[in-house]
């Protein structure tokens, strides 16, 4: 998220107060299988549970997870039999995690810095639950509206704004970066431009 140049970032990262925590948006209780299970079943637990990854293991330790794209990869774009293939032979090992507590900004962070869609979430040291990219960007929206809220604090509240902000616009609902607040509401560039040409054709 770009914000206008007159607030560090440093500065905007310490006025956010609202954190949304792991915790919050991962995916709970973990569904799980042994390296023995077959990529078939597996499957069908992704299915069974609107899943997008199976949890590996063996009796309480943690081996790896087996995902979605692992089978297509793995398993699909090599024709292999699903039936044949254990999930030892595709998963991946070991399964990067975070603390539930940590923000879901740390989380993104995270799995840019792997190269990892998906991380194990845990709580004194046992896995909880799953926190995917999707969950993130799910809730992105709300992290807009705050740091768009501590900008406006942080610019000095209504009599003073920052010059632009990215985000969804408020009159079309579609991305830019080039947002503008007018009146209390966040409008694109071509949302003002739109309105600049009906304000001329109703004067004219």
């Amino acid at each position: 998220m770009l914000l206008a140049a007159s607030i560090s970032e440093g500065a905007l990262e310490r006025s956010i107060a609202t954190k949304v925590l792991v915790r919050e948006v991962m995916n709970s209780p973990v569904i799980s299988g042994s390296e023995d299970e077959t990529a078939d079943h597996l499957a069908k637990k992704m299915v069974k549970y609107s899943i997008g990854s199976v949890i590996i293991i063996d009796g309480e330790d943690v081996k790896g997870i087996v995902t979605d794209g692992d089978l297509v990869n793995k398993v699909v774009a090599k024709n292999l039999l699903p039936s044949g293939v254990k999930a030892k032979d595709v998963m991946s090992s070991p399964l990067q995690t975070i603390e539930s507590e940590k923000d879901v900004t740390d989380a993104a962070r995270l799995m840019r810095k792997l190269g990892v869609k998906r991380l194990g979430v845990t709580y004194k040291g046992k896995v909880v639950g799953i926190v995917s990219m999707s969950d993130i960007i799910g809730v992105t929206p709300e992290i807009i509206d705050i740091v768009s809220e501590k900008a406006r604090i942080l610019s000095g509240g209504s009599g003073q704004r920052a010059s632009s902000v990215s985000g969804y616009c408020d009159n079309c609902n579609q991305w830019s970066d080039n947002l503008l607040e007018i009146d209390g509401r966040f409008i694109c560039e071509e949302c003002r431009i739109d309105q600049s040409r009906r304000d001329d054709e109703e004067t004219a």
